[in-house]
């Protein structure tokens, strides 16, 4: 570390996932009435689907271990094996999930890039392949994320939204909704999360970014479909035992820590601007800011206690959360200017 570097604790900008559950959600966790959840009997858990379902004006919920199962578990409840599901390029389904969607259900994926990781209606219709016997790929569903992580957090606005949501139905195929931070696009935009729910066939959410709880997503969608999910999780090895003490940090954090994610995009918007990057841009907790030399960005911020990613050889993200501060912000701002000014190349290039 270099003597001009900071010497608090380190400031954690890589994800919201590195949260810790505050004290108040460790208490209700430790107060939990729990159950066998494989056998139903969690009313924990039974109160956080319920909960869950609600929320989204769906039938019912199910209790994942991860985001991932529950994307490949909604996914899964739409697209058969050898059908295809169309997504943006860089989707989480398409390229976080390690392939588990076709090594584990068989189905196949097809792409549009949308700036930002929007919604592309158009290319969707261009994509969109109906069934045509056994001699193509039939599309079955199409997978929307919001807000889209590596677009950098964008909100995808709801008309646009309902616009694909109309285009399936007329063609009687499914939506999915990658909604990990849908939280974060109902706290920026105020659109109700009934509103995603009808647009959506099947909803998968996620408890532990940035509403801090240390484990758990849902998924959300008609009974019918939760019941089959249930099957598949246990298929899957995601059967879960007395696990209530992780659905009562789901609730604690609906209760506790949804409303205060406006903080988190207050502060990504003060790091946006440190970093040169267009604070009208970020929509929500995510930044990403182009560098000639990410991981020289990184080790460089790292010697000022400053933790980021890098998303690419050219690309930063910062992602903030309800374990950074605001004093803890404008010292990270600080911080990246500083490293990034350094670390840009001079007029000479040198």
């Amino acid at each position: 570390m270099s003597s001009s570097a900071m010497t608090g604790p380190l400031i954690d900008l890589r994800s919201d996932t590195v949260t810790r559950p505050t004290e108040g959600m460790r208490a209700a966790m430790a107060a939990a009435e729990v159950g066998d959840d494989v056998y139903g009997e969690d009313p924990t858990v039974r109160a956080l689907e319920e909960r869950v379902a609600a929320l989204f004006g769906k039938e019912a919920a199910l209790f994942t271990p991860t985001g991932s199962m529950a994307n490949v578990l909604a996914v899964r409840s739409l697209v058969g094996v050898g059908q295809e599901v169309l997504c943006e390029s860089s989707a989480h389904i398409a390229r976080a999930e390690l392939g588990a969607h076709g090594a584990l259900t068989g189905l196949t994926m097809r792409t549009w890039t949308g700036t930002h990781g929007a919604i592309d209606l158009p290319a969707i219709e261009a994509l969109f392949a109906p069934d045509m016997g056994p001699f193509f790929v039939r599309t079955a569903a199409v997978s929307i994320e919001n807000t889209h992580n590596f677009g950098g957090g964008t909100v995808l606005p709801l008309a646009d939204i309902e616009g694909v949501a109309g285009f399936v139905r007329d063609r009687g195929i499914g939506l999915h909704l990658d909604g990990a931070r849908i939280w974060n696009a109902h706290v920026a935009t105020g659109v109700p999360l009934s509103d995603y729910g009808r647009a959506a066939d099947v909803v998968a959410c996620c408890l532990s970014k940035g509403l801090g709880a240390p484990v758990g997503s849902l998924v959300v969608g008609p009974r019918d479909t939760i019941d089959e999910a249930r099957v598949w999780r246990k298929r899957l090895g995601g059967g879960m035992r007395q696990v209530g003490v992780l659905a009562a940090a789901g609730l604690y954090a609906l209760d506790h820590h949804v409303y205060r994610l406006a903080d988190d995009h207050a502060h990504a918007g003060l790091l946006a601007e440190a970093c040169g990057v267009d604070p009208a841009t970020v929509h929500t907790n995510i930044v990403v800011v182009p560098v000639p030399d990410a991981p020289a960005v990184v080790a460089a911020a790292r010697e000022y206690d400053v933790l980021v990613s890098a998303v690419g050889s050219r690309a930063l993200r910062l992602v903030t959360h309800l374990d950074v501060s605001p004093d803890q912000t404008v010292a990270a701002a600080s911080v990246l200017a500083k490293v990034l000014a350094s670390t840009r190349p001079t007029a000479d290039g040198s």
